[in-house]
């Protein structure tokens, strides 16, 4: 089945979501809408609609024109089985002990690495994104190192593989949040996949807003592989649920974003313990003063 895609961009937010609003209503329907922040620091916001018919390019001339957006750039998608491509394109990753994989790829790996199976069809956070695999080469250095924290949280788990690979190297019950309920079932789903469905508590929540996150609070780890905004906006309810020395591994951050963060989570008592960058994208380990 053909799918057309349609993308503009705007400089303002409201406007930008009174768009995606105005683009559920035209005809032919679009079978999903999204509006989002670009992460280029630009300030402008991506607004996009997805259609199984070739869209009114009039209607959205007019669209465009009225909310001040630039012109819609219409795309027709060719037809692709993308779990099929995304098991084609995508390999296996190493991020220290950890060997992220697919079904398809269970034969490879090594004997000697903590394997973590998430799905091709699972492409985001698979270990391949930049920002994954920094999180995963971090935690595996503070393990190498002799931290083995006792309580542990992955805030905005996303498919859940961090949270999972601490609960394979720990053998304890991690906390996992992400804000979508379908990143919620995902996340379990992969838990289950991975044996560990006992130690992954898998709770739908904004940052720490749930009594089981709570409950289990402070934590001696905390990861949070999500955006910038929402990063700095965590900095204060990151200083109160983390245990003084505890360790928080934070990524989404693009490596000019990076300063930003570090002095949001100074402000709120964090050190710098390791600031790497994998491509565009930056991981930062920091510990609360002690």
């Amino acid at each position: 089945m053909p799918t057309w895609t349609a993308l503009t961009t705007l400089d303002d937010k409201p406007k930008a979501e009174a768009l995606g609003l105005a683009l559920e209503a035209i005809e032919p329907t679009p079978t999903g809408v999204g509006v989002f922040e670009m992460e280029d620091d630009s300030g402008l916001w991506e607004i996009g609609a997805y259609f199984i018919e070739a869209p009114d390019e009039i209607a959205l001339a007019i669209l465009s024109a009225a909310y001040g957006a630039n012109a819609f750039a219409v795309s027709e998608l060719p037809e692709t089985d993308w779990v099929a491509h995304v098991r084609r394109e995508l390999h296996p990753v190493e991020a220290g002990r950890f060997f992220v994989h697919g079904s398809h790829d269970a034969a490879q790996v090594p004997p000697e690495s903590v394997p973590l199976l998430i799905e091709a069809a699972m492409a985001f956070g698979t270990g391949h994104h930049g920002t994954t695999k920094g999180c995963l080469e971090a935690v595996d250095k503070l393990f190498t190192n002799g931290v083995l924290p006792k309580s542990v949280a992955d805030i905005g788990c996303g498919t859940a593989v961090l949270a999972i690979a601490a609960a394979k190297v720990l053998d304890r019950r991690i906390m996992a949040s992400d804000i979508d309920p379908q990143a919620v079932d995902v996340a379990a789903a992969n838990a289950r996949a991975n044996g560990v469905e006992g130690l992954v508590a898998c709770v739908e929540a904004a940052g720490f807003a749930h009594p089981d996150l709570r409950e289990n609070a402070p934590y001696d780890l905390v990861f949070a592989n999500i955006l910038k905004g929402p990063l700095v906006e965590l900095a204060p309810d990151m200083a109160a649920q983390v245990a003084r020395g505890g360790h928080v591994i934070l990524s989404g951050i693009l490596n000019p974003q990076a300063d930003d963060v570090v002095a949001a989570y100074a402000e709120a008592g964090f050190d710098v313990r390791a600031r790497d960058e994998i491509g565009e994208w930056t991981t930062l380990t920091l510990q609360r003063a002690k």
